[in-house]
């Protein structure tokens, strides 16, 4: 029903049929084009893009038909891309704002909406809090949403055909650093998961004479059966063909290549928390790169560790990039990331880039001369070993209630035999026991999935932690 549309971390997602239907992309578009015209934005355009997953071509067309019809000029894109290239498009055209038709990282039962506001990023909370009421209040109206059928506005003035990926693509290029890459002698494999990134990464790097073997970049709106979520329970391929064929990086990106995750020398998952630290570590030590660094709650202590010794500060925000962009806008921020994968650098865009980090990933391995495991190696050696892992849990709505009562009124003075030295009650339930341990349970902001998130000294802390939270949310093994 269309009462029940919600914004979440990142815009709005729903399974497609059931919730995620052409008459809600018409109402949702509609609110965004009242918010822009409320902004006076909406003279400057509005960019449409969308991704490989199930209807996402159509579902763009019909976004661009609601907004041509309330006299909107619509960038189109002419072919699937990644988010990122969408949140450049809206910089470069200086345009109102963005919307990219992508589920992002969902199943492919979904699809949804994420809107880019002026400045290329996420839509802000207060934004998407504006753009519920904005909707509500014209259903509560009974106040359709204008349309044109998108056939009538193709090609006109009002319907504009535009590729923003080869301007996104050289932007990434100015701002990764070539000339070290050149005659490096990387080998790298990529995983687009069958979603937008599909053929970047190998263009890109090829320019630079590194050559890419890419897996699973052929169209498949089901993703083979798997979420298109870079963690390593979803990239075994990707992990045995490093450690077999002698590649030295893996790179994957999510469903919309906004996200990214990697696959160490070794065939190892190198996860979210890794990336950022190492890519931190690269921007202030090799490039002379400064400012605060941004979490989310489920983020990494090492950043806390490391930041203490350059003297930078680091603040933490609830789940959702929309929240790091906002602390960006502000200034002073020098980059953000989420465990989910999404990590973004200011002086780019205060957005999420899975294909720019990852070929920053191949810059730091060519400056270093050695693997990017090797170069985590180097801050455990400094910092001690950090280890992490999370564990998903599929809940229903009821379910999550009787959840979200048990641990509004959970105080354990321990957990795991750890002591629990304080509590985050920013976005779900964390408890942290010192500096390098915590355990972080919370409901997803996209879909019905209880999170059970810890980090800690060592696996095996890891695992009584994740074990405990389980225990403490009620479910059973």
């Amino acid at each position: 029903m269309k009462n029940e549309i919600k914004f979440g971390t990142d815009g709005w997602r729903g399974v497609i049929s059931r919730d995620f239907t052409f008459e809600n992309v018409r109402w949702v578009t509609q609110a965004v084009i009242d918010y822009l015209k409320k902004e006076n934005l909406h003279k400057k355009g509005l960019v449409v893009g969308y991704d490989r997953r199930f209807l996402s071509r159509e579902y763009a067309q019909e976004v661009a038909a609601v907004a041509a019809a309330n006299g909107v000029k619509v960038f189109m894109g002419k072919d699937f891309v990644p988010t990122p290239a969408v949140s450049w498009g809206v910089k470069e055209k200086g345009a109102g704002g963005g919307i990219m038709v992508t589920a992002s990282h969902n199943p492919p039962k979904y699809n949804g909406l994420k809107f880019k506001e002026s400045f290329g990023g996420s839509a802000l909370p207060e934004t998407t809090t504006l753009l519920e009421e904005i909707l509500y209040r014209r259903q509560q109206e009974n106040r359709e949403p204008l349309f044109t059928p998108f056939e009538e506005g193709a090609g006109s003035e009002n319907i504009i055909d535009y590729d923003p990926l080869k301007s996104y693509i050289a932007a990434v290029r100015n701002f990764v650093d070539f000339e070290k890459i050149k005659g490096s002698g990387i080998r790298v494999a990529y995983d687009p998961m069958h979603g937008a990134g599909c053929g970047t990464v190998g263009a890109i790097l090829g320019e630079a004479g590194i050559n890419v073997t890419e897996i699973r970049g052929d169209e498949n709106p089901g993703f083979g059966g798997v979420s298109p979520e870079p963690i390593d329970r979803n990239l075994e391929k990707l992990m045995n063909m490093v450690a077999t064929e002698n590649y030295d990086i893996g790179l994957a990106t999510d469903g919309d290549a906004d996200r990214i995750g990697a696959v160490d020398g070794h065939g190892h998952f190198f996860n979210s928390h890794r990336i950022l630290t190492v890519l931190a570590k690269h921007l202030i030590e090799e490039r002379g790169m400064k400012g605060h660094i941004i979490k989310t709650v489920s983020g990494t202590a090492m950043i806390d560790h490391m930041a203490r010794k350059y003297g930078l500060k680091v603040e933490e925000t609830p789940i959702g990039f929309k929240h790091i962009c906002k602390k960006m806008l502000k200034g002073g921020v020098l980059l953000g990331g989420e465990e989910s994968g999404g990590i973004g650098i200011t002086s780019h865009l205060p957005e999420r880039d899975g294909i720019l980090v990852g070929l920053l990933l191949v810059e730091i391995m060519a400056v270093k001369g050695k693997g990017i495991y090797d170069v985590l190696e180097e801050i455990f050696h400094e910092f001690g070993p950090f280890h992490y892992d999370r564990i998903d849990v599929e809940i229903r709505k009821e379910e999550m209630e009787k959840v979200r009562s048990l641990l509004e009124n959970y105080h354990p003075g321990s957990i795991a035999g750890m002591k629990v030295t304080s509590e985050n009650r920013m976005d779900g339930v964390k408890f942290l026991f010192g500096e390098k341990s915590w355990l972080l349970i919370r409901a997803s902001g996209t879909e019905p999935v209880l999170r059970i998130y810890a980090e800690s000294d060592s696996p095996d802390n890891v695992k009584k932690l994740l074990n405990e939270g389980k225990q403490a949310a009620g479910l059973k093994d």
